[in-house]
């Protein structure tokens, strides 16, 4: 048995190749998996629950079918965060807090998206609390639909544009963060997405003795990017676009 741990799919209705290669990953590769844990932006976009696209709909239900026998974990990323109750139920999906905690096959393992350890990035760090304000989230929820995604569409664009101009460095985790956190939460291991690099970093042995890891998922752009850990094996692998 093993379990798996993917991300960063952005998926959207004109990248329907992405959505494809994600339903025959869920076709073909579940077979002896005890749980699939998503790390956030499953998809590019998310403006609200209300509002999901119909391809969006689709994939909710697919999953719901398969979350009849297979638990399936979501952590919000930085592009739906705003992914709530109604679309979990629809999918089946449980939504866990921003930083979940798990003994994975005796491991002591701490699963987030990875947007809050890029500190170096002050300017999005900022957007971040401004977006993760509990009044902010209430007001944006009541907004008419169509100006919630024309504020997520300049979002998008402003972003885009200022992601050009930073270094690799500044896009990236900080390694104070990564460490502290790990300390924090008495982990020796790490599970993140969000930098699109995909790696498995080996960052030295604790006092115990045992190798402290940061793992990373790659996104889904190219090919398909999944972590499958057992209890003696893990192994970040790429799925291959099939040709449509």
């Amino acid at each position: 048995m093993r379990t798996l741990f993917i991300g960063d799919l952005h998926l959207s209705a004109d990248r329907p190749d992405i959505t494809l290669a994600f339903n025959q990953f869920l076709d073909t590769q579940l077979d002896d998996a005890e749980a699939l844990y998503i790390l956030g932006d499953l998809f590019e976009v998310w403006t609200g629950d209300d509002i999901a696209e119909p391809f969006a709909n689709e994939l909710a239900d697919k999953l719901h079918g398969i979350s009849q026998n297979l638990p399936i974990y979501y952590i919000h990323g930085n592009r739906d965060f705003l992914i709530g109750n109604q679309f979990a139920t629809r999918s089946g999906i449980t939504l866990l807090p921003e930083l979940h905690s798990l003994n994975l096959y005796g491991i002591a393992t701490v699963l987030l998206h990875g947007d809050s350890l890029c500190t170096l990035d002050k300017g999005y760090q900022r957007f971040r609390r401004f977006r993760n304000n509990s009044v902010v989230k209430w007001i944006y929820s009541r907004l008419p639909k169509r100006t919630r995604q024309n504020i997520a569409t300049k979002i998008r664009a402003k972003s885009q544009a200022s992601n050009m101009n930073k270094s690799y460095t500044i896009m990236d985790v900080e390694k104070d963060a990564v460490t502290q956190l790990m300390n924090s939460c008495g982990a020796t291991q790490m599970i993140h997405g969000h930098t699109h690099r995909p790696d498995i970093h080996y960052l030295g042995k604790n006092q115990a003795g045992i190798e402290n890891l940061r793992i990373v998922v790659g996104d889904w752009y190219e090919q398909g990017s999944v972590l499958s850990v057992s209890k003696d094996n893990l192994a970040l692998t790429s799925l291959p676009f099939q040709a449509q």
